[in-house]
């Protein structure tokens, strides 16, 4: 859910009016009673809920047929992954929409409480470590029996972004022996703070602008995938988290990699949803494969609902700070997460690669507004020598005017 009943009272009391749709949120256990108890307005439809709506916040972008039911005119807060939505992108501009999309939320502290990113993916780690010890057939700790020492499982986590993290701390937790990887040098601290031992591999780090890993190039993803073989086919699970935002997730496990694991090992891939970082998984599918169970985590968050909505009902009310006023919808698009995240705006599409993808040029790039002034500077110089030269040294002090008269070309 966008918006959940706590969240809701909140906004009330900004002089925002809240509408949900019923039975939005049974599902993660949030009751109509609820919202209404928060000062809410409870609709009997989406329609109704839609109704006069300036601001519509949804977790999901909406369809093509879905964008039609919208206010002519409405600005709309989703995850939108705009390049890759680019059909929906230009219906949301044909009803003249204010676009933001939470993908797009620039790194900086300021926005970190904005940050749903980061916020869903916690909650995607979790899942995903709780997934890996559902699937293994064997214990996460190490047991000492009378029957024998049980050893613990072993666990290998490609990816120490959010999710990564919370996927250690969860498998840590469940008692398993955890090494994770990364290709940024800046995770290894992160890691082993976590108590995890983190993997180095004889190829270059890879850091890119605002904490993210740069995008490899093929040669670069051949060199890591032979170089982690290893590291796989020793593991009992291999938990990856690797995506690019708008693309097709990388490859971290071939198929070769797949077949070298024991048997009855568990991959959970949690990138599954936009490509997979394993060769054979399948979105939302459980895949069965020598003897190793592929888990294609589709919408982990979805599995905890809960909690998941709770945070990005938190991210949604402070972005919605940025955007409202005593009240009245009034966007700042000087500041930039009010700008950096916004991808239409009063149905013209500002963000530039999603322009391209739809064949527009961005409002940025269509006039070039610095080349005009470039000319009338040049012309001053020969102004200023004659009147600057002229007198000697004593002038400017006897007679101030000069200053003057300098300043007018």
């Amino acid at each position: 859910m966008a918006i959940v009943p706590e969240v809701a009272s909140r906004l009330a009391q900004t002089g925002v009016e809240v509408v949900v749709e019923s039975g939005a949120g049974e599902a993660a256990r949030f009751a109509d009673e609820a919202y209404r108890a928060a000062g809410a307005t409870v609709a009997d439809s989406a329609a109704a809920a839609l109704t006069g709506a300036a601001v519509v916040a949804r977790v999901q972008p909406p369809t093509v047929e879905e964008v039609a039911g919208l206010p002519e005119g409405v600005s709309l807060i989703s995850f939108l992954q705009p390049v890759a939505a680019a059909e929906v992108v230009s219906a949301l501009a044909g009803r003249a929409a204010t676009v933001y999309s939470l993908d797009l939320l620039p790194r900086i502290s300021r926005a970190q409480s904005m940050d749903a990113l980061s916020s869903q993916a916690t909650v995607s780690g979790y899942r995903a470590g709780l997934s890996a010890a559902e699937h293994l057939a064997k214990f996460f700790p190490m047991f000492m029996t009378a029957a024998g020492t049980v050893p613990p499982a072993k666990v290998l986590v490609m990816g120490a972004g959010v999710a990564g993290l919370q996927a250690i701390a969860t498998a840590r937790r469940l008692g398993a022996v955890v090494r994770a990887y990364d290709v940024r040098a800046a995770a290894k601290e992160e890691v082993q703070s976590l108590g995890a031992k983190f993997v180095e591999l004889d190829l270059e780090t890879q850091d890119g602008a605002g904490g993210y890993a740069k995008e490899q190039s093929a040669e670069y993803l051949s060199k890591q995938q032979e170089l982690l073989a290893a590291e796989v086919a020793a593991s009992d699970v291999v938990i990856t988290t690797a995506q690019i935002p708008g693309r097709k997730a990388p490859i971290l496990v071939t198929t070769a990699m797949v077949e070298g694991m024991g048997e009855g090992s568990v991959i959970v891939d949690m990138a599954a949803d936009s490509g997979g970082n394993c060769e054979v998984s399948v979105a939302g599918e459980d895949v069965q494969f020598h003897g190793v169970t592929v888990v294609g985590l589709s919408n982990p968050p979805a599995s905890m609902p809960t909690h998941a909505s709770f945070l990005y009902a938190r991210n949604i009310a402070n972005f919605l700070g940025l955007l409202v006023t005593d009240g009245e919808l009034a966007p700042d698009f000087t500041d930039e997460i009010v700008a950096g995240t916004c991808v239409v705006r009063a149905g013209t599409v500002v963000h530039g690669p999603t322009a391209e993808a739809l064949g527009l040029v961005p409002p940025a790039v269509a006039e070039p507004e610095t080349e005009p002034p470039a000319d009338p500077p040049a012309e001053p110089p020969p102004a200023d020598p004659p009147v600057v030269e002229p007198p000697p040294a004593d002038p400017p002090v006897a007679e101030p005017p000069p200053a003057d008269t300098e300043s007018a070309p």
